[in-house]
């Protein structure tokens, strides 16, 4: 493989991305992070949760505990933040930092927008805000805040499917409020939709089963990116204030595809974006990678985990695009597989998978 510092675009996931198989990542990956992790479940402490740390070493992986809103996104951060620091920069440059949902806030540590800490602090706290429990369905409290569920849009071969994508669009333009959904988050050939319980309902009646996997709703998950999380991008402002984010170090993209540059970063308009369109505005992941690509020209993609879920949306995007020659799902595995035949680094690097871990981590 080339020695030269190779220019990489990195990708953070969001929820849902620390499952069963997740268990122990922390204690696998990040023994060397230790004094970090303390410091992260100091907070926790201080805040009356549970520890990171104790959570991933759990014997056993409890739904109810792992997957609730308050455990599941702190976990997420921790593991994909470690991740970050594991990348080798001796022999990486992070040309920019972008992320999938929650994945935005963790990209704003990772970009040193906000440090570890505060990461942690903005993570649990909009995962506090925003609701969300295990399994789905209604959520504590008097207000229906909704929840999510996924549906691919492309075929088997990730290229655009016409009557799935219609589909979708006649359950965004229902004329019933009570059926309609919002499109929660593009995230290359799926679509993450939202929206009230009973429009959730409603449409898990309408879209064809595939797979026997989708339509699949996404356990303890709220309407994320829509207009039903209004009051907590209100309850947000007030939480967290302009003095608690800074300029970032390297470029990030948001989920509209827009650049934050280090030197050009308006910091109050950065808060607002983060508390404000991020929550209550569709989340453009597909076109996130897209400007990603295209304005920084990156050598690899590299995925942090937890998990190894966003390899397959990130090609999709690409795909959608023709980038790269890249024109369905064989071409991206055609690819894959060359790169590692000629003992190159493949386009799309995910740290969720040991094998490819190795070509990145220090």
């Amino acid at each position: 493989m080339s020695r030269e510092k190779l220019r990489a675009l990195v990708v953070c996931p969001g929820r849902g991305t620390y499952n069963r198989a997740e268990l122990g990542y922390l204690a696998t990956h990040h023994g060397d992070r230790k004094d970090m992790l303390d410091r992260l479940d100091a907070i926790r402490k201080e805040q009356g949760e549970t520890p990171i740390q104790e959570l991933d070493s759990a014997k056993l992986f409890k739904s109810r505990e792992h997957l609730a809103a308050n455990n599941a996104a702190p976990l997420i951060y921790a593991c994909s933040y470690s991740d970050f620091l594991s990348i080798d920069q001796d022999r990486f440059e992070i040309a920019a930092v972008t992320g999938n949902s929650m994945g935005w806030y963790i990209a704003l540590a990772c970009a040193g927008a906000l440090d570890a800490e505060k990461g942690l602090e903005l993570v649990g706290g909009m995962a506090a805000l925003t609701g969300g429990q295990e399994g789905g369905g209604q959520n504590s409290g008097s207000q229906d805040l909704g929840g999510q569920l996924i549906y691919p849009d492309v075929n088997d071969d990730w290229q655009a499917d016409a009557e799935r994508q219609a589909l979708i669009e006649s359950l965004l333009h229902h004329s019933d409020d009570d059926k309609r959904l919002y499109r929660s988050i593009r995230f290359g050939g799926y679509q993450v939709l939202a929206g009230p319980d009973s429009a959730i309902k409603h449409a898990m009646t309408v879209l064809p089963p595939l797979d026997d996997r989708y339509p699949l709703v996404l356990p303890g998950h709220s309407a994320f990116h829509t207009s039903l999380m209004a009051d907590a991008s209100k309850k947000a402002l007030e939480v967290f204030a302009k003095d608690f984010f800074s300029a970032p170090k390297v470029p990030m993209i948001d989920g509209r595809g827009v650049i934050w540059q280090p030197l050009g970063t308006d910091v109050e308009a950065l808060r607002q974006y983060t508390l404000v369109h991020q929550v209550c505005e569709t989340y453009d992941f597909s076109q996130a990678i897209l400007t990603g690509v295209k304005e920084f020209a990156p050598d690899v993609i590299i995925l942090t985990g937890p998990g190894a879920t966003m390899g397959g949306a990130v090609a999709q995007a690409l795909i959608a695009e023709g980038w790269h020659e890249m024109h369905s799902k064989a071409d991206f595995i055609a690819q894959q597989k060359d790169a590692q035949a000629k003992e190159e680094y493949p386009y799309i690097i995910s740290l969720g998978m040991e094998q490819q871990r190795a070509l990145v981590s220090k």
